[in-house]
C-alpha cells in the first residue's frame, strides 16, 4: 500500500490496504493502464499507486490523446471527465473508437446527472468523484481486472482464501473439525491442513467437503471471490 498526503486536486490519503496486495495476485498477462488526467499532481499519485504491479501511462496533453491511443493497447483507461477544451462525451466516443477492448474509469470533481447518464451509455465500468481514497482506486482496477479474467489470486493466496472460507462455513454450523472429517471422509490431518492453506484440495476432496458444509462447491469458490 502506498501511503498519498492529502491532495486537494482529488486525491485522499487512506490507512485502508487494498482488497488484496500485489504480492497476492499476479497477471495472467502484460497489463497496460493509461491515466489521462490534465492534472499532473493527479497523474503521478495514480501512476505511483499502481505502478508496482501495472504498466502505467499518463498524459496530461491532451494533444498528444490520439497518438498514445493508436500507438498501444490498453487494458484499462482512467479519465478525468472535465478536460480543457474537450467534452466529456466526446473524449468517451474516441476512446470506445480508438480502445473499444478497454474498461474505462471515470473520475470527476463535477459529479452531474447528465455526465454519470453518459458514462453509462458509454459502458464505463466505475464512475469514481474526488476526492477519492487512492485505495478505493485500488480496489476498482482491481476488480476490473479480475472480472476480466487478467488478474488471478496466486496459488498461495487462494489455499489460504479457500481454506478460510472452509474454516468460517464449519464454524458457523457449529461442527468441529474432527465431525467434518467423520462427515466427508477426509483425514482430520488432511482437512487441517486445507483450512490453514497449506495444502491443495483435489476437486474430489473440495466436493466432499462441499457436501460436508451443505454447500455447493460453486458457492464454496465464490465466497473465496467475495473474501
Amino acid at each position: 500500500m502506498i501511503s498519498v498526503p492529502v491532495n486537494p486536486a482529488g486525491l485522499m490519503a487512506s490507512s485502508i490496504p487494498c482488497d488484496r496486495t500485489a504480492a497476492e495476485m499476479y497477471c495472467s498477462s502484460e497489463v497496460r493502464i493509461l491515466v489521462l488526467d490534465d492534472d499532473e499532481a493527479i497523474c503521478r499519485m495514480i501512476q505511483a499507486a499502481l505502478s508496482s504491479t501495472f504498466k502505467v501511462d499518463t498524459i496530461c496533453d491532451t494533444s498528444q490523446l490520439a497518438d498514445v491511443l493508436n500507438a498501444q493497447t490498453y487494458h484499462v483507461i482512467i479519465l478525468d471527465y472535465m478536460l480543457p477544451g474537450l467534452e466529456g462525451e466526446q473524449v468517451l466516443e474516441l476512446l470506445r473508437a480508438a480502445q473499444p477492448d478497454a474498461s474505462i474509469i471515470v473520475i470527476t470533481a463535477h459529479p452531474s446527472i447528465d455526465s454519470a447518464l453518459s458514462c453509462l451509455r458509454a459502458r464505463t465500468y466505475d464512475y469514481l468523484t474526488k476526492p477519492f481514497q487512492v485505495a478505493e482506486l485500488q480496489r476498482v482496477v482491481h476488480r476490473c481486472l479480475e472480472n476480466r479474467g487478467l488478474l488471478r489470486l496466486s496459488e498461495e493466496a487462494l489455499r489460504e482464501s479457500l481454506g478460510a472460507v472452509i474454516r468460517e462455513r464449519r464454524k458457523g454450523l457449529g461442527l468441529t473439525l474432527a465431525q467434518l472429517a467423520q462427515r466427508t471422509g477426509v483425514s482430520l490431518g488432511y482437512l487441517s491442513q486445507i483450512e490453514l492453506g497449506k495444502n491443495s484440495a483435489s476437486i474430489e476432496t473440495l466436493y466432499r467437503i462441499s457436501l460436508g458444509l451443505g454447500m455447493k462447491m460453486a458457492d464454496l469458490f465464490q465466497n473465496v471471490q467475495k473474501t
